[in-house]
Formats: C-alpha cells, sequence, structure tokens
C-alpha cells in the first residue's frame, strides 16, 4: 500500500475559543496546521483531483470548524478538526492537527500556546 501526506501548515483564522469570558467576547486569531497521511487509491496514477484530498475543501473544513461552536480547549478544537477531515475524506488514514494561540492569557510573555492532536482513522 502507498500513502503520501498532505499538509496545510499555518491556515490563520478568527475565532472566540477559549475559557475566560473576555477570550469569547474578544476573539483572536489561531492558527492550524494538518499533516494529513492519505492512502493513495488512483490518486497517483489517475492525476485527479477527485481521487485525492482536495485541500481547498480542506481548508474549507478546517475553517467551518475553527470558526464555528466555542470550545474551551485547543485540544478539543484540535480533535474536532481532525475528525471533521477523516470524516469528509475516508481515504485519510491519519490526521495530525496542531492549534497554535498566540494570544492565550498567560502571566508572562510567550509567543504561542501550542497543542497538537494525532488521530487514526
Amino acid at each position: 500500500m502507498t500513502t503520501y501526506t498532505i499538509t496545510l501548515q499555518n491556515c490563520a483564522f478568527f475565532a472566540r475559543h477559549g475559557v475566560h469570558d473576555e477570550e469569547e467576547f474578544l476573539g483572536q486569531r489561531f492558527f492550524v496546521d494538518a499533516e494529513l497521511d492519505v492512502v493513495a487509491g488512483e490518486a497517483l496514477e489517475s492525476d485527479s483531483i477527485n481521487d485525492t484530498v482536495n485541500y481547498g475543501i480542506a481548508f474549507t473544513v478546517i475553517e467551518q470548524i475553527v470558526t464555528g461552536k466555542r470550545r474551551y480547549l485547543i485540544e478539543a478544537l484540535a480533535l474536532d478538526i481532525a475528525k471533521g477531515l477523516c470524516e469528509t475524506f475516508p481515504q485519510i488514514r491519519r490526521a495530525e492537527i496542531t492549534v497554535r494561540k498566540p494570544n492565550a492569557p498567560v502571566p508572562g510573555v510567550l509567543d504561542f500556546v501550542q497543542v497538537s492532536v494525532e488521530h487514526f482513522a
């Protein structure tokens, strides 16, 4: 069996996730990476977008989940993204999703908080 990996990196979305009320009120940008291991099937031979994971549609799936209902934890958000992509594209065998939150409410200076979830379909 042949597999290949599709990566969408640093997808940016404005959303209102977090535990604190001000995170819901103000919102902030979230960044998502998706590493998708795909069973090749006919895609490598057919050279057809219909036989692979269309990354335009994958981006839209990620966007709908990130900008949809509020989640308190970015861990839960990452898992929902992974599951949503696997449901949309049955040829995905593994989805590793990383969510970065640059404006996490912490008592100090940092670049971002990051969580990665690995989900097997």
